[in-house]
């Protein structure tokens, strides 16, 4: 029987059609939705991270995706392993909201908003003014009550208009321009939007800091030009080194791997996320295949976390290597969290002979791991 289940189900999969829209639920460990069916190295531009069990329905299958209907005129690209098929759900043209509540606990902000479903939502960041705006799709303005408590230390203001029939905007603005971090989850059917707060002090000494080390294990990255050493074994060593710098300032200290060990991006994630640190800065070393180029660079994808990898890219150049530049908007797994500011470091180019005798250097391992050090502290000292 329950091979005959297994048949059937595949069978329903693989005949979904744009005339034939089949109802389901996201699942696995790190669904996510993809904005178009470009591709990179790095993966379709990713519109975001989402919950278990929101509901969606598929009106085409391509490759390893499925397009699902978020509202009338909006779509997205849900990976096949993130979606199952529920057919007890009976969706409807749009869902009201309900109440809102706003208040905070010991360690954090919140924003939750009553829903009759688990539907699915985008988020982004602004700044100036700072604001985190979630788009809930498929969900029709019946909100006639927002309780706010004085509880709250990093939500200022809350509101909400109907963007279209059934697209539903929710936006919550901020105390202080740097953006700290927010997470987006469903607790039943009640969206929660956990804001984390600035700290109280802002040092180093009081920060909880994760430091990531690229690849690592069957996954040895780039490798150098002349000398043939891995990224994964350099990224561990500077990352090593960051970590004893930071320590030494008095922070507190999280490395995703301190071995040489296979380590995916889902699972990084979900460390990083149940560590919830301040900051989280991942090393990485470059590679091109013209030998010419070479620098250092930084990268973010959301624009409330750039001045943290602007701060971390100027003392890096202050090394001496060439700029490579800042790089937004970046697709890259770590960088897809909103729930902590953090920032990519390609410290330099294995490909290229100068910047690769550097990378050989132990010396300079100490440099980096001091630069990134000079260029927390000056990101937190400009937001006094």
């Amino acid at each position: 029987m329950k091979y005959l289940f297994l048949v059937i189900y595949c069978f329903i999969l693989s005949t979904i059609s744009a005339q034939t829209p089949i109802t389901g639920r996201t699942t696995g460990r790190l669904p996510y939705m993809d904005y178009g069916l470009g591709t990179d190295r790095l993966g379709g531009a990713k519109m975001n991270y989402l919950d278990t069990g929101i509901l969606v329905k598929v009106i085409d299958s391509t490759g390893d995706v499925y397009k699902v209907q978020l509202s009338t005129q909006h779509a997205a690209y849900l990976p096949k392993t993130n979606f199952k098929v529920d057919t007890a759900a009976k969706p409807k043209p749009s869902y009201l909201t309900g109440s809102w509540r706003v208040n905070g606990d010991s360690a954090y902000d919140y924003v939750t908003i009553g829903l009759p479903e688990r539907l699915p939502y985008r988020t982004q960041q602004q700044i100036d003014p700072s604001r985190i705006v979630i788009d809930i799709f498929g969900a029709t303005s019946n909100t006639n009550w927002v309780t706010q408590l004085k509880t709250v230390k990093e939500v200022k203001n809350v509101w909400h208009e109907q963007l279209e029939d059934d697209v539903f905007r929710i936006y919550i603005e901020l105390k202080h321009a740097q953006h700290w971090g927010y997470f987006v989850y469903y607790k039943n059917n009640i969206l929660t939007v956990r804001v984390k707060r600035q700290p109280e002090k802002l040092k180093v000494k009081h920060l909880n800091i994760a430091i990531d080390a690229g690849h690592g294990g069957s996954n040895a990255g780039a490798s150098g030009t002349n000398t043939k050493i891995q990224e994964k074994d350099y990224t561990l060593l500077i990352a090593k080194q960051v970590e004893k710098y930071l320590k030494k300032k008095g922070a507190n200290l999280y490395m995703t791997r301190n071995e040489d060990v296979d380590l995916g991006m889902i699972d990084r994630t979900l460390m990083l996320r149940e560590q919830d640190p301040n900051v989280m800065v991942s090393i990485h070393l470059n590679s091109s295949s013209n030998a010419t180029v070479s620098g250092t660079s930084t990268y973010y994808r959301y624009i409330g976390f750039r001045p943290l990898t602007q701060h971390i890219l100027d003392r890096m150049l202050a090394l001496g290597l060439n700029n490579f530049g800042n790089v937004g908007s970046f697709n890259f797994a770590l960088s897809g969290p909103t729930e902590y500011p953090n920032c990519l470091v390609e410290v330099a180019f294995l490909s290229n002979a100068e910047d690769e005798k550097r990378i050989n250097d132990p010396k300079f391992h100490k440099q980096v791991a001091k630069q990134i050090y000079k260029g927390i502290k000056d990101w937190l000292k400009s937001l006094d």
